[in-house]
């Protein structure tokens, strides 16, 4: 066990290669992770967004209701929050190659069993245990983007890695579809395991630990881009206490950005779990206009993390402020939709594609700010404990929205996700000077 345990260990340095080598591989090497990284979040969207788009089936086949169907969904959203912040704890302490490939491996079983399974508990327990497990995805890609990309580069490159999931979303569920409705509901599981396998195989290949692993210098020596206040200990891996007790328990700015991400969630998943919904009920919109708006948002919340990414990098790492800006329109986007009359349906998209547009962008700077306040040897964790505050937002709209849309109408719910948003805007406020520290 302890031979298992240590082969996990970040990948040792390796002796500097030559001036010359190292301009020639750094950019490739920078590229390789990257790519890996990208493909890996990717896939992780692949095999556990899969459920949803056939839940239907799966239950009619097995006899759930929509509650039973609910509970499951809201088993592996809260799990993957807890899981995100204790398996990123452990992807600051591993290899991020032997890390993830593992990972992948896992929720590819976890995927064959499920669909194997025709019991409910059965389904209950291995559906939250795969989204505990699917926490091992975000902590190595961020640990290998902190560790090959420097401070003033990070808003625009992570900003591209986001959409990853916006493409791994869209292709889990006509993926999930496609298969369901050719072979039954479990294809929909086993398919996407297989394809996970290969993935695993691919980025344990692929994917790469630190710059120093493979013979090259800190990304922060070869781009001049030092931290700014712990220049000299930025390459020291941290001990458990250390990790905790210094960067995440004690600094209140990270429990500021956790507060906040808790509304911006319930901002980020309102439209995206219920504008469907709403825009049949509310405004008169068909089966496949209702579906199209989440396209129309995730489509947009790709163009608006790539360009205020890169709008970051240029205010000098100061992404609070850029998440900041966007919340405010934002809001007023929200209180915009209830005032469209129910026969300009092509205004409610537009408004749809503002909150994309707008939304992705707290929701990006969350990990990234993450990492800003901490250390690149503690974004895994950090990453975590700010990625679980946003799922317990998550699984109280999801609740909550619904019930309020119920009880008292979808204006009432529209207006409740308006003061959500100015809440997290003001807490986001709180965080208005914070800059990159390594």
């Amino acid at each position: 066990m302890l031979r298992l345990l240590n082969w996990f260990r970040p990948a040792p340095p390796i002796p500097r290669l030559s001036e010359s080598e190292i301009e020639r591989r750094y950019p490739r090497e920078r590229w390789r992770v990257f790519e890996a990284a990208f493909f890996a979040y990717a896939l992780f969207y692949i095999v556990r967004n899969n459920l949803a788009p056939v839940s239907k089936e799966m239950g009619l086949a097995l006899g759930y209701d929509k509650s039973m169907i609910g509970d499951i969904l809201a088993g592996t959203a809260m799990a993957y929050g807890i899981g995100k912040f204790v398996m990123g704890y452990f992807a600051d302490r591993c290899d991020a190659r032997k890390y993830i490939a593992f990972g992948m491996l896992l929720t590819a079983a976890i995927n064959f069993v499920f669909g194997a399974t025709a019991n409910y508990w059965g389904h209950v327990f291995l559906w939250t245990l795969n989204g505990f497990v699917q926490g091992m995805g975000y902590g190595p890609c961020a640990r290998g983007l902190s560790h090959w990309f420097s401070p003033r580069e990070r808003g625009t490159f992570f900003g591209i890695w986001n959409i990853s999931h916006n493409l791994g979303g869209g292709v889990a569920g006509f993926l999930a579809a496609w298969c369901a409705e050719r072979w039954g509901w479990p294809s929909a599981f086993y398919v996407p395991g297989v394809i996970a396998v290969l993935g695993a195989a691919y980025l344990f290949w692929r994917m790469r630990d630190t710059p120093q692993s493979v013979g090259l210098p800190a990304v922060e020596e070869y781009k001049n881009d030092w931290p700014l206040d712990h220049k000299d200990a930025h390459e020291q891996e941290l001990t458990a206490r250390e990790l905790l007790l210094r960067y995440i328990l004690p600094n209140k700015q990270l429990w500021l950005l956790a507060l906040a991400n808790i509304f911006v969630y319930i901002a980020r998943y309102s439209m995206v779990d219920w504008g469907p919904t709403y825009l049949k009920e509310a405004k008169g919109a068909s089966l496949t206009e209702g579906g199209f708006s989440t396209t129309i948002i995730e489509f947009a919340g790709a163009a608006g993390m790539i360009s205020m990414g890169w709008l970051s990098d240029k205010l000098g790492g100061r992404r609070p402020r850029v998440s900041l800006i966007a919340m405010i329109p934002l809001t007023f986007a929200f209180a915009a939709i209830a005032y469209v009359p129910a026969r300009y349906l092509w205004l409610d998209m537009a408004l749809f594609g503002v909150i994309g547009f707008l939304v992705y962008v707290p929701v990006m700077f969350s990990g990234v700010v993450s990492l800003d306040l901490t250390s690149k040897k503690a974004v895994g964790t950090a990453a975590g404990f700010v990625g679980f505050f946003g799922y317990v937002g998550r699984v109280i709209q999801g609740k909550g929205l619904g019930w309020i849309a119920q009880h008292h109408g979808w204006d009432t719910a529209l207006w409740a996700v308006v003061i959500c948003t100015i809440i997290g805007a003001v807490l986001l406020a709180t965080l208005w000077n914070v800059r990159p520290r390594g």
